[in-house]
């Protein structure tokens, strides 16, 4: 039965959560635009939300990057300028230093939505849900890091890529990959796996229409009132 549920959340689960993402999405963008924001607060408390949003947004991106290259790059890959132990070693120091700045920014975000009371009486438990949720993801990841440095011959860190890459090339056998790995691994991994599933039915759906085009928009010139010449610079 154990190995059973090991397949069904290691190996099954994966997929079905994929399908839940682009399809809830899908189906969400189609059916309620009005609901596909951010739902933002900013006219409240606007210092503690510019400094714990800047900060949970550069360190989430970061770690989201890192967890992308280091799982779904192949071991021959990567072993042509760094080892596997080197590799881990790098993912414990940029993974650790990422995630302690995104679980500050965090915690100051989900501190708003609680203690604030006009905030509070303005946010949906889905809102508070799926912040709650990622800052307990944050503290499965930050509690790995002890587990890695326990794993320093990198062999822990090559398992949990084999188990990504053949989830993501529909590889069969992907969840023996994980059997003999720490509890808080699988229990960061499962999570991740259920925040997929969350991410249509929260404000999670903003990502979709990140403005990328912001960064090459061509800049506009500014003219004062009956000005000649344009002031010198430019906004976006």
């Amino acid at each position: 039965m154990s190995d059973y549920l090991h397949i069904l959340a290691f190996g099954i689960y994966p997929y079905i959560a994929v399908a839940i993402l682009l399809l809830g999405s899908l189906v969400r963008f189609e059916r309620e635009q009005y609901s596909w924001r951010s739902g933002s607060s900013q006219l409240l408390r606007t210092r503690q939300l510019r400094i714990g949003s800047n900060l949970f947004h550069v360190g989430i991106l970061f770690l989201l990057a890192g967890h992308t290259i280091g799982l779904l790059t192949p071991h021959a890959v990567y072993e042509l300028v760094i080892t596997a132990p080197q590799k881990q070693m790098l993912a414990i120091v940029s993974g650790g230093i990422a995630g302690t700045v995104c679980f500050v920014g965090l915690t100051m975000l989900l501190h708003r939505r609680l203690f604030d009371a006009r905030i509070r009486a303005t946010s949906s438990t889905a809102d508070i849900a799926i912040l709650a949720l990622l800052w307990v993801q944050l503290v499965l990841g930050l509690a790995t890091l002890p587990f890695s440095l326990g794993h320093r011959d990198g062999q822990v860190m090559m398992q949990l890529s084999h188990w990504a890459q053949h989830i993501v090339t529909f590889q069969p056998g992907a969840a023996s990959y994980l059997v003999g790995v720490d509890w808080v691994f699988k229990a960061h991994i499962l999570l991740g796996i259920t925040l997929f599933v969350a991410f249509p039915f929260s404000r999670l759906v903003h990502i979709w229409s990140a403005p990328l085009g912001y960064v090459v928009r061509p800049y506009q010139l500014v003219r004062r009132r009956g000005a000649a010449r344009p002031i010198a610079g430019s906004v976006r």
